[in-house]
């Protein structure tokens, strides 16, 4: 029996760990129009459409995270490991938030639950304090 393409890992190829490489070693979470310029510095041939295929893969490999916030662009992360983020609803930039996972909420769902829940994602959304910096220098 084969496995289907969602269940193997795929060769890394030349592309692929630039793309790695860009989201493990920044905290920004950038889009892939981000990711694209980023990589042009190494590999100024690469595509945009080579980009969001390598992004793909690496999704089904479980290498990165996709944030999707329902503004039509995603963010992208290299930090797979669960953790939180705060979202800023001026700018759109998202952050890590450094605490820990809250593995009471995860069990209190998995008790309400109207199945199995296997993972959980939590968002915090306000103002970074860029913005609010930004806008208290734009008050005075």
């Amino acid at each position: 029996m084969s496995k289907s393409k969602s269940n193997k890992c795929q060769r890394m190829t030349l592309q692929r760990r630039i793309i790695q490489e860009i989201l493990h070693n920044t905290t920004s979470h950038p889009t892939a129009e981000n990711i694209y310029l980023e990589a042009r510095k190494k590999l100024p041939y690469i595509s945009l459409g080579t980009v969001y295929r390598n992004l793909k893969v690496l999704l089904q490999d479980n290498k990165i995270q996709e944030l999707n916030y329902g503004k039509g662009v995603s963010h992208f992360d290299g930090n797979y490991f669960p953790h939180y983020h705060f979202v800023c609803q001026a700018c759109g930039r998202v952050y890590d938030i450094d605490i820990t996972m809250q593995q009471g909420l995860l069990e209190s769902a998995k008790a309400a639950a109207m199945g199995e829940i296997t993972s959980h994602r939590l968002e915090f959304y306000g103002i970074c304090n860029a913005c609010l910096m930004e806008k208290q220098s734009q008050a005075n």
